[in-house]
């Protein structure tokens, strides 16, 4: 690694927690296009398919946030192991109501208890943030890091669940998932001495993290940016096929992840001078535009070298994210904030990928990759018209200790004078 990444784990702790949330965090990537592979393999529907990988998403946008406030307040361990298992039920009924060709409605039911799978990134972030609360340069790179395992989530993810059910058995992939799903989160809550302190009950402003103006329209404009995750990933599954390389669609796949992994690293290693509002925009831009080459694809290798490219936008634009989170949200609501995030994503993957399949049902694999295009204009749309409320400085905000924190805005871009919530 670059010196930067070899120094954010030489504190005690570090190597493991975030190892584990390597392992518990493959399941993002495995578990939504697993049950596409899944249920197109098992039934040839690919609404059913999108309609259930919606599900799953929209479930954890509803149960995720509620799950990372209980964290806030009582650690980790006391509710990531509870909420870990019911995860697991869920995942082992859908795969037995799959196999035995039960009602739709029972794959719909269990796909919902899915969602109650926590957000492993915002938990691992949150104990980056506890060892270098007072460090602003090494949380950039940390989180810079934990964003380049996020992309290699989606390089290695997709390949292992398509790969698995396509050439297994078609519960493979969902069934590998939960597998990593119990290793990664009950590793990391065995590792205690790494874990968040919870903060109590009176040092919490009341209402949601999702009250503050700039967190409304990150989450607004990755709503938006989830959809073209959601449909990319249904569509280019059926463009594989119609190809007659299905399998493939993994190995296409995760060259958009590389994409992202190569900017990652770059970006970590940076350090930039100038408002981070204005990068953030430029990000969204430039994703929006990496979709038009997507309605020219004609066959798989042109798919994955414009799928690449567009994944270059990717990390920077999520990194930037963070930083700007940071500025808008309480710092006793720290996992809470990180998770609307993902939240807004889990939202737009579910949107992306129900619609996506039924483009695909009525027009084919081809028209299908107008819904990222479209997706992508909404995303610079919301961008430009919240623009002015990420640009202007937060209002102050109560900290831990029941004092009001600056926003602390930075000139060069670097977290505020409360890293600890710093979520890039």
């Amino acid at each position: 690694m670059p010196s930067p990444y070899r120094a954010i784990f030489s504190a005690p702790g570090s190597r493991g927690f975030s190892a584990a949330g390597f392992v518990g965090r493959l399941p993002l990537s495995m578990m939504g296009i697993g049950i596409v592979t899944m249920i197109s393999q098992l039934t040839g529907r690919y609404g059913l398919a999108g309609a259930l990988s919606a599900t799953v998403a929209l479930s954890a946008a509803l149960i995720g946030p509620q799950i990372s406030r209980l964290v806030d307040l009582h650690g980790q361990r006391r509710v990531l192991r509870p909420a870990t298992l019911v995860a697991l039920t869920a995942v082992t009924g859908l795969l037995l109501s799959a196999q035995f060709s039960l009602p739709d409605w029972s794959l719909f039911l269990f796909a919902a208890g899915i969602g109650a799978v926590p957000s492993i990134g915002s938990m691992v972030r949150a104990r980056w943030a506890a060892l270098y609360r007072d460090q602003p340069r090494q949380l950039h790179t940390a989180y810079s890091f934990e964003s380049v395992i996020d992309e290699a989530c989606f390089i290695f993810g997709p390949i292992v669940s398509i790969g698995l059910s396509t050439t297994w058995f078609p519960e493979a992939g969902p069934l590998l998932a939960a597998v990593f799903l119990a290793t990664g989160v009950f590793s990391l809550t065995a590792q205690r001495a790494t874990e968040p302190v919870p903060h109590p009950r009176e040092h919490h402003t009341k209402g949601s993290a999702l009250r503050a103006g700039g967190l409304q329209v990150l989450v607004g404009t990755f709503v938006a940016t989830g959809a073209i995750f959601g449909a990319v990933d249904v569509v280019t599954v059926a463009f594989a096929e119609e190809q007659g390389h299905k399998g493939a669609a993994s190995l296409v796949l995760a060259t958009y992840a590389a994409g992202s992994c190569l900017a990652g690293v770059v970006f970590g290693l940076l350090h930039f001078g100038g408002a981070p509002a204005r990068r953030w925009l430029l990000g969204v831009v430039a994703m929006g535009v990496s979709m038009i080459p997507l309605q020219l694809v004609g066959n798989l290798p042109f798919l994955a070298v414009a799928l690449f490219v567009a994944g270059l936008c990717i990390a920077p634009t999520m990194i930037t994210t963070m930083a700007l989170v940071e500025q808008h949200v309480p710092r006793a609501k720290l996992t809470e904030g990180m998770t609307w995030v993902s939240t807004g994503l889990a939202v737009g993957v579910a949107l992306g990928s129900s619609v996506s399949g039924w483009v695909i049902d009525a027009a084919g694999a081809r028209a299908g990759y107008w819904v990222p295009a479209a997706a992508g204009a909404a995303a610079v749309l919301v961008g430009f018209l919240g623009y002015r409320r990420l640009s202007s400085p937060a209002p102050q905000r109560e900290g831990p200790d029941g004092r009001a924190a600056d926003a602390g805005q930075h000139q060069d871009g670097e977290p505020g004078t409360h890293p600890e919530r710093d979520l890039a």
